[in-house]
């Protein structure tokens, strides 16, 4: 018994050193962390027409828009039991017209940065999603009538019980 209570100390212990320590009993789901990522990518300024996710859209030729998708990956699971760490990315794909330079889309990848910087926590309700490097951006590439930027946005979310 003495064996198994100093068992659970040591993965409580490592809970709190991987920051996975229950806090509440509301439970984050799938739709409260893109709501979550999806808000504040909304309330960025200036504001931009966005290509959401598997909802009808139709960009207006000669301005520019974005693109917002998000991939879950395999869950992390840091201790035994019902709890785990939700990982992912939001990649956010600029769509500019051909020729503005890349000044100006610099300007809206550091404006992105600027609201998921490393660290920075997005709140939907009790979910708190955590942005856990700071932003990639790819290789840009012609696409039609567009030069397109991914962004990668990586960010974890804890899921306890």
């Amino acid at each position: 018994m003495l064996l198994r209570s100093k068992l659970f100390a040591g993965l409580l212990f490592l809970g709190k050193l991987f920051g996975v320590v229950a806090q509440s009993t509301a439970q984050p789901n799938l739709v409260s962390i893109r709501a979550a990522l999806e808000t504040a990518l909304y309330n960025l300024s200036p504001t931009f027409d966005t290509a959401w996710e598997n909802v009808a859209f139709l960009p207006t030729a000669g301005t520019p828009y974005q693109q917002a998708h998000i991939l879950f990956a395999k869950p992390d699971n840091l201790i035994f039991g019902r709890s785990w760490r939700e990982l992912g990315f939001m990649q956010v794909r600029l769509m500019y017209p051909l020729q503005v330079g890349p000044s100006v889309i610099a300007a809206r990848v550091e404006a992105i940065r600027g609201i998921f910087y490393k660290g920075a926590v997005l709140m939907n309700g009790s979910t708190r999603v955590v942005i856990n490097k700071t932003p990639t951006v790819s290789e840009g590439r012609v696409e039609g009538d567009r030069y397109a930027v991914p962004i990668k946005i990586r960010f974890f979310v804890n899921d306890l019980i």
